[in-house]
């Protein structure tokens, strides 16, 4: 019979008469039945702690049924009113040495749950007791339950010498010991500020061998303490990856993700590229397998294979098929599929993934459309044999009049506009039709840039930018920065057209504007304007660094932290533990003899150097200017806000570009509020040997600091 009916709200007075009764109950069923309401009640919500003197008087009757109810009476009640916890004190001890194995784990359970600083210094001796007891299962609930005591009292659990009797059940005889008091190990050691679990080979082969006989979960927990296994010699990660590599195979996901997992973290411990690459094949058919499952296990297979893909390409390489959207995908599991065939995508099998996306392109969930058509431009930027058939898809996109579809791809033809410079620029006027279709930031920046960038190709330039200046005061940031860059550009290749709108442009961007960045730019472009032309061009129209994709790539350091953490939320969320979990340990990879050298730190920073030191030769810069202010300037056409097209194309590390920002700012600041004064104070002490005394006079400013922008020179 179902026990719905026990879900009906009782009285007080009558379940304490039915507890109490005096009737002849065969096999206390009555009080099971009862005990049943009780129960049922305190699951909606009532309050039945008024029973507990008749609740704790059942807990002597020697039924495993009777007693489970009774302690989960005492679990629910036992925070609020201590005191009942106290009266049960007595039975629980006489319930720890039962002869009968399930209660006597069922009491250290129930002891465990019970946060009352009594209970638990009574529970530090049954449960030294209940580590050593005969009967496994008991054994195994002690180890969850030191666990749970760590949690309560973690000074208590250390001193008693818990952590050293978990140790030896590590060599238990029974896996489910085994598994469990691995899991109390691995909680204790990331939840401790001083413990730290570090496994030998020696235990990490037991802990293998007791992986064929446990359960799906206890394999999880056994697999998930490998992690603390630190190989030292060579040949030691290869042994135990083949070792473990039957888990890939199992029907769990939980089981097979963490398997991979183990095996992505030893392969940083294997010296030859032979037994990496065996170890890439292995596992890539479990990944795949994955994505048979039911679509919230595919996302989160899917946000874990991009983690492992970044840093392992190879594994999926042959498999980009898979990744192909279903019609009935939900949209997240699309857009997660989109990320990895982009990943994936190579001269190989370009063809089949642009056709693809052609397709996405046109279904009619926005969002999807959306990344499908930026795709198309990643791919391009990507891979060069294949840019002209992705600009081409995009045309054709273009042609359908479909408002965020036009938007989106204007937004990447820039892009790959910056990637391959004079080779698609006859695609402009087909871009210029469209522009009554243009509403939202990115793509009026976007398509302004162009402008700006082509000024002196486009014959109406000027009024294009015109039309788009009407509203410059109600426009987003990052349209107002593309405007101010773009009308710069106009007036230096096309003087007679921009000089209407440059004086207006300024004025706005210095005078009418909060945003600082807005008007800072304003101020920079203003004084290099009026003070040497031959130097405001060369910082403004200075070539730039190609774009590359390699921009979308996680920073290493991140992604090396992410993979030690592969299926889990961190895995998914794709941040570090530590910023969305309050003291969290961090993880990394522990320093050893067999250790692969991580040269991505090296590579990149010798990057970073070499794209910075190539801007700087790329351009001969005027004497009036200091290095710093160049190199900071010298990108001030992107009209994405600030510094951000320089950064994502030469890579050039954070803080060095805010010292840039910070240093340029310095020499301009003064000068741009009026101190004419100090600025050439500053010019001309950071260059003793200055012969343009012109550069930077006061006779070329009023006194008030404006400029006469009509009266340029060029």
């Amino acid at each position: 019979m179902s026990d719905a009916k026990f879900f009906q709200r009782g009285k007080i007075q009558e379940l304490r008469l039915e507890l109490n009764s005096d009737k002849k109950d065969r096999n206390y069923t009555r009080k099971k039945q009862t005990l049943k309401k009780i129960v049922a009640n305190m699951t909606m919500g009532n309050d039945m702690s008024s029973l507990h003197p008749d609740v704790i008087a059942c807990m002597s009757i020697p039924v495993l049924e009777v007693k489970k109810m009774v302690y989960l009476f005492l679990i629910n009640y036992a925070k609020a009113k201590p005191e009942m916890a106290y009266e049960a004190i007595q039975t629980f001890r006489r319930d720890v040495e039962d002869p009968n194995p399930l209660i006597r784990a069922l009491a250290i359970r129930t002891m465990g749950y019970i946060h009352v600083d009594k209970v638990t210094s009574c529970l530090i001796q049954p449960l030294r007791h209940c580590m050593r007891d005969q009967d496994p299962y008991v054994r195994k609930t002690a180890a969850v339950c030191v666990a749970k005591l760590f949690m309560q009292d973690r000074h208590l659990v250390e001193n008693a010498g818990f952590i050293d009797l978990l140790r030896e059940m590590l060599v238990d005889s029974n896996p489910s010991v085994v598994a469990n008091a691995v899991a109390a190990l691995t909680e204790i050691s990331e939840r401790s500020d001083h413990i730290q679990l570090q496994l030998n080979m020696s235990i990490a082969s037991k802990l293998v061998t007791a992986l064929n006989e446990c359960s799906e979960w206890g394999q999880t927990y056994i697999l998930e303490s490998l992690m603390f296994v630190v190989p030292q010699e060579p040949g030691d990660a290869e042994m135990l990856a083949e070792r473990i590599a039957p888990r890939l195979q199992h029907a769990n996901s939980a089981v097979v993700l963490t398997a991979v997992k183990v095996i992505v973290y030893l392969m940083n411990y294997m010296s030859k590229e032979e037994d990496i690459l065996s170890m890439c094949k292995k596992l890539s058919p479990p990944l795949v397998t994955l994505l048979s499952s039911g679509p919230e296990v595919q996302y989160v297979g899917l946000r874990n294979i991009l983690l492992v893909i970044q840093k392992h390409p190879e594994i999926l390489k042959n498999d980009i098929k898979i990744f192909f959207c279903k019609y009935n995908d939900p949209i997240y599991v699309k857009m997660a599929k989109l990320e990895i065939m982009f990943r994936l995508a190579s001269e190989n099998n370009v063809e089949q993934v642009l056709s693809e996306l052609k397709e996405y392109a046109t279904e009619i969930d926005v969002d999807f459309v959306r990344k499908a058509v930026r795709s198309i431009g990643r791919l391009a930027v990507k891979i060069e044999s294949t840019a002209q058939r992705c600009v081409e898809a995009l045309l054709e996109l273009i042609q359908t009049k479909v408002n965020y579809v036009v938007q989106e791809s204007i937004v990447v033809i820039k892009d790959i506009f910056r990637k391959y410079p004079n080779q698609y620029e006859s695609i402009i006027g087909v871009l210029c039709e469209n522009l009554d279709n243009l509403d939202e930031p990115e793509a009026k920046a976007a398509m302004i840039w162009i402008i700006g960038q082509y000024a002196d190709r486009i014959e109406n330039s000027d009024e294009l930018l015109d039309d788009f200046l009407y509203t410059f005061l109600e426009e987003t940031v990052e349209v107002q920065l593309a405007l101010l860059t773009a009308t710069v550009k106009l007036f230096i290749k096309r003087p007679t057209a921009g000089q209407d709108l440059v004086p207006k442009v300024l004025k706005w961007a210095t005078e009418e504007v909060d945003n600082p960045d807005l008007r800072d730019r304003g101020y920079i472009y203003w004084r290099l304007l009026s003070t040497d032309v031959a130097a405001a061009k060369a910082v403004v129209l200075s070539e730039k660094p190609h774009i590359s994709t390699e921009t979308d790539n996680m920073d290493p350091v991140l992604l090396e932290e992410l993979l030690l953490h592969i299926a889990s939320l961190s895995a998914i969320y794709h941040k570090a533990p530590t910023t969305f979990i309050p003291h969290c340990k961090p993880r990394f990879l522990i320093p050893s003899p067999t250790l692969r050298r991580q040269n991505y730190n090296v590579g990149r920073t010798l990057q970073h150097q070499d794209s910075y030191s190539s801007l700087n030769n790329s351009a001969q810069f005027p004497q009036g200017l200091s290095n710093n202010m160049q190199s900071s300037r010298s990108d001030e056409d992107d009209g994405n806000g600030g510094l951000d097209e320089f950064v994502s194309s030469s890579k050039q590390p954070q803080h060095q570009r805010l010292s840039y920002h910070e240093q340029s700012f310095d020499q301009v600041a003064e000068a741009s509020i009026g101190n004419q004064e100090y600025y050439e104070q500053k010019i001309n002490a950071e260059n003793p040997y200055r012969t343009d005394t012109g550069a930077v006079s006061g006779s070329q400013a009023n006194k008030s600091g404006g400029v006469d922008l009509m009266s340029f020179d060029l």
